[in-house]
């Protein structure tokens, strides 16, 4: 029997959300018992993992993510992304489908599947494309891309501009108990548009992307959703229009959920800097101070379920287009908690378990994955965390072949020092990557 004991940690309790000194148990794979208080428990002829008064957390789990390969790997591979992740202190991952080809088939389900098996350190849990080549013209054959793996069906990327197929996808979906996970924009009102409709793009006389061009979309899908019965999730949540909707369908009793990115929870358009730098460019962009509060609001009261990252790496050359020609996205498996624990927890308006229920358990409750929690029994997926080093974000320190970030320099606190997916140590700061 393979052993470690993970040693002098600091565990949330469950019952009053304070840190208590825990020492963690780990055989083969799971979470073995807890041992509390200062006095260590019996450690003979176990691996030995001092924490030094770090904080232990389940791994985080990031539901929105893009590795790029297959057909970009320029951008990002799954060994680099996975590496990434780790970095973060993510030890589940779920990619997106809008590769080349797109993850439309069972084939290239399979291909994903095998190269993070063999070449990834993190779990990897991809989603299916809803059409065809996410061109929104034919259904792909859900039943089969179920059995290959898929773990949901999205288009993401782009909105599935008509009603009906997406409707009947939801119906489809249901019928398999599978999820609807939908990038919401309506394509009319988007066309040539590269930021906000706003501040800056008034300011700057850029074409803006409204808020309506989401939340349209949003308010369809839940209306979809409440015919069809299916679990519809929503993509990267941006607009106050889009919260309050989210929020008048889950009060009707449709089974609507959503995500937020931390960019979405930090940065309104009046933080682009007038050089029309394009690591500020993402989609959904960068949209009002209103709309920053509503989603942080809407995360606190529920309407909002799980933090994602939407992990998008570009190369230099692609961002180097300028504002109006590079392409949408940032990287953000890196800084992740760090930004959110150091703009809400360490402020005070979060506690540091809700922070961690939104990236752990959360998320493993909305998509029903066995991971996110750290009862005995339970995948040894765990991470420590230093709360207190300070550390400015360095681009030039990532694991992601992305630079593409609009945080750089930034100082920080809470930064993932170990990362254990099912019992095995693969990244810890000291000697990064362990394959």
């Amino acid at each position: 029997m393979s052993t470690t004991w993970i040693i002098n940690a600091k565990k949330l309790s469950a019952d009053t959300g304070e840190a208590e000194i825990a020492h963690v148990r780990v055989d083969n794979g799971l979470i073995a018992e807890w041992h509390y208080g200062i006095e260590l428990p019996d450690t003979a002829g176990a691996k030995i993992i001092d924490a030094q008064g770090k904080l232990i957390s389940p791994g985080l789990i990031d539901m929105h993510v893009h590795l790029r390969e297959p057909g970009f790997e320029y951008k990002e591979t799954i060994a680099s992304g996975t590496e990434s992740a780790a970095k973060g202190g993510f030890t589940v991952i779920a990619p997106m489908p809008n590769t080349r080809p797109v993850m439309d088939t069972p084939e290239t389900i399979n291909l994903v599947l095998d190269k993070a098996a063999t070449e990834g350190v993190v779990r990897v849990l991809p989603y299916a494309a809803i059409t065809k080549n996410e061109l929104g013209r034919d259904l792909t054959d859900f039943a089969a891309l179920k059995e290959a793996g898929a773990i949901g069906f999205t288009d993401d990327g782009v909105g599935v501009q008509n009603a009906q197929m997406m409707k009947d996808a939801m119906a489809l979906a249901k019928s398999l108990d599978m999820p609807i996970i939908a990038h919401c924009e309506d394509d009319t009102l988007v066309v040539g548009a590269a930021v906000s409709e706003g501040a800056f793009s008034r300011k700057h006389g850029l074409k803006g992307i409204p808020n309506e061009s989401e939340a349209i979309h949003v308010g369809r899908d839940i209306l979809l959703s409440e015919a069809t019965g299916v679990h519809y999730h929503i993509c990267h949540v941006s607009t106050e229009q889009s919260v309050r909707l989210i929020k008048l369908g889950k009060s009707v009793g449709v089974k609507v959920t959503s995500e937020v990115c931390p960019h979405h929870l930090l940065l309104s358009d009046e933080h682009i800097p007038d050089s029309m730098d394009a690591n500020w460019k993402m989609n959904p962009p960068l949209r009002t101070p209103k709309d920053v509060e509503a989603c942080i609001q809407g995360l606190e009261d529920g309407t909002i379920d799980i933090i994602v990252t939407d992990h998008a790496p570009h190369s230099e050359e692609e961002k180097a287009r300028g504002m109006e020609r590079a392409p949408f996205g940032i990287v953000g498996f890196e800084t992740a908690f760090p930004l959110l624990y150091t703009k809400f927890v360490r402020t005070g308006r979060w506690s540091l378990d809700f922070l961690l229920r939104r990236m752990t358990s959360d998320p493993a409750r909305v998509f029903r994955l066995p991971y996110g929690t750290m009862e005995v029994g339970a995948p040894a997926d765990l991470i420590l965390i230093d709360l207190e080093n300070e550390r400015e974000v360095d681009p030039a320190t990532f694991l992601t072949k992305g630079r593409n970030t609009p945080f750089t320099g930034w100082k920080l606190y809470g930064w993932p020092t170990l990362t254990m997916v099912n019992g095995k140590i693969v990244w810890t700061e000291e000697n990064g990557i362990n394959r």
